[in-house]
Formats: structure tokens, C-alpha cells, sequence
């Protein structure tokens, strides 16, 4: 497996999850690819299909997928998927014409997901252009940006909370030991993290890719499994322990989430194992490991 398989098989399985319940929440909704012909269209069609083997969610709805690019009319993209569905191709260029997009299809206040890769084009999107995706209501932006063009992740992780997506995670999709390309999700929404958590760790687990998590000072490449190497995990939590000298199970599931590769319900299982080893303490000593318990380190 490639990067540009793992990338198509993360959006789709994550499509599959967002398409159903944007339209149980709302009657419309609004999918909107950027540099739709970046990669000859590859992802954008593998996105009109998911939405193709739904059609029955869209009945009754409305369902809008806005194809943005240089030339998207190129593509092999059916603007007639069906009652409900609608392919709108933008030309014109990602970052000038994704807002106006946007605001032309009515996409403010109504759930909107955004992909925008942009590793083929070599230069991340522009930071407005991410933040016209924060209309949505929810919105989630699934990005996807060149290798080694962000130097500093928690300062574009803080820039995409300031733009209005509160929960951001970030992950390197690794071939060697130099710099992959970086995918990261933003949301303001635990449920749609965790699911994409999920999906991260659920792909296929014999792919030639593997992740780095930006945020572990040693680079270790990790395996793509359901029960990652918990390594990473490990000195990331003791780290945020030492700076912090102590903090709630709960709080270190949030820290897991949010700030590395890794779920809630991983964290859990290394903090029992540095509790065990006498790594780190707890207060009270005995008793389940709930949320409320406080790690000391």
C-alpha cells in the first residue's frame, strides 16, 4: 500500500461514518475537495462513489459535493448521482475560489466537511482557506499537507483552533525515516475524533506506510495496527506528567486524543502499564482506574 492508498482508504472509511450522520442531523449538508485534480481526480472519485453507494440517506435530503480546482471539470465526476445528490465543479484555483464556493452553495450553518489535500501541489493551504471551512455547523476538515512544509505542528494545531476548530489531531505517514506527508483532522466535535481515531488504526495493518507521531521527540515509526506500539504513548504522557506534575485519568485520555496519534482508550492501558511499573503514581492507591484519579508524577 502507497500513501495515495492509505489517504483514499482513511477518506472513504471516514466518508462511510461523517455522510450518514451530517444527513441524520441535518436535511442538507455540504462536502466540499479541494484540489480536486491535483492526483488526476483519483480521490475525488473514490469520494463521488461513497456518495453514489448511499444514495438511499439522500433521499429526501440534500447532499452537495463541490469539486475545487484548477480544471475539476476534467474529471469523470457525474453531476447527476441521483435524486438529493449534487456535484458542483469550481474552477479557478483551491485557495481563491473555496470560500466563495462556499458561500455560493449555502454551506454556512449546515454540517460541512472539507478534504483538502495538498501534497501534490507542494504548499500547504492558505490559512484562510481552512477557515472557510469553519461555517459549518459542525465542520471538519480533513487536510492533508506536504511533507516537511509545516516545521512547528502545535502552532498549526493552535492556529486551527483559533480558526474554529476546537479539537485537532495530527499524523505523519511515514515510507522511511525522512518526513511524510502530515494528515490532520480538525473538529469540534469528541465523537467525530474518536471515530476518526479509529479509522486511522483500522486500516490496512500490512500497508508499506506507517505513522510518526509529531509531538514524540524520539520520531518512532509505528506499525499500522489496532494495538499500536505503545512507546510514543509512553514518553508523550511521562512528558506532559512531568511539566504538568499531575492530572486526571480523564484529563491524559483528552491529552491522548487530542494532542497525540493515539485514542482515549490506548492511554488508559499505558498508564496502567507505568502504574504497574512504578513509573508513576496514583492518588487514591487502590481502586478501579476511573477518570477521576489522579496521576502523580
Amino acid at each position: 500500500m502507497t500513501v495515495g492508498d492509505l489517504k483514499r482508504e482513511v477518506l472513504v472509511r471516514h466518508l462511510e461514518t461523517w455522510a450518514p450522520a451530517a444527513l441524520h442531523r441535518a436535511r442538507r449538508a455540504t462536502y466540499v475537495h479541494g484540489y480536486a485534480d491535483a492526483d488526476s481526480g483519483v480521490l475525488a472519485e473514490a469520494a463521488l462513489r461513497v456518495f453514489a453507494e448511499q444514495s438511499d440517506l439522500v433521499r429526501g435530503r440534500e447532499l452537495t459535493m463541490l469539486a475545487v480546482g484548477e480544471d475539476p471539470a476534467a474529471l469523470s465526476l457525474d453531476a447527476d448521482a441521483g435524486a438529493g445528490f449534487a456535484v458542483r465543479t469550481v474552477p479557478g484555483g483551491t485557495d481563491a475560489r473555496l470560500a466563495p464556493a462556499l458561500k455560493a452553495a449555502g454551506a454556512a450553518r449546515i454540517p460541512l466537511l472539507g478534504f483538502l489535500d495538498a501534497s501534490a501541489v507542494g504548499t500547504p493551504p492558505a490559512p484562510e482557506t481552512v477557515a472557510a471551512l469553519a461555517v459549518g455547523r459542525p465542520a471538519e476538515a480533513l487536510l492533508v499537507l506536504p511533507a516537511g512544509a509545516v516545521t512547528d505542528v502545535d502552532a498549526y494545531r493552535a492556529g486551527l483552533r483559533t480558526a474554529g476548530f476546537p479539537l485537532v489531531a495530527a499524523v505523519e505517514l511515514a515510507t522511511s525515516e525522512r518526513a511524510g506527508d502530515l494528515l490532520v483532522f480538525a473538529t469540534g466535535l469528541g465523537k467525530s475524533l474518536e471515530g476518526f481515531k479509529e479509522t486511522l488504526w483500522a486500516v490496512d495493518q500490512f500497508a508499506g506506510v506507517r505513522y510518526r507521531d509529531p509531538g514524540d521527540p524520539e520520531r518512532h515509526l509505528i506499525d499500522i495496527s489496532l494495538t499500536p506500539h505503545p512507546g510514543p504513548l509512553r514518553r508523550e504522557l511521562l512528558g506532559h506528567l512531568a511539566s504538568a506534575g499531575e492530572a486526571t485519568v480523564t484529563e491524559l485520555r483528552t491529552f491522548a486524543l487530542t494532542e497525540t496519534v493515539y485514542r482515549a482508550a490506548d492511554a488508559t492501558r499505558v498508564l496502567q502499564t507505568l502504574l504497574n511499573s512504578g513509573a508513576v503514581t496514583r492518588r487514591p492507591k487502590q481502586g478501579r482506574l476511573g477518570g477521576d484519579v489522579v496521576i502523580v508524577s
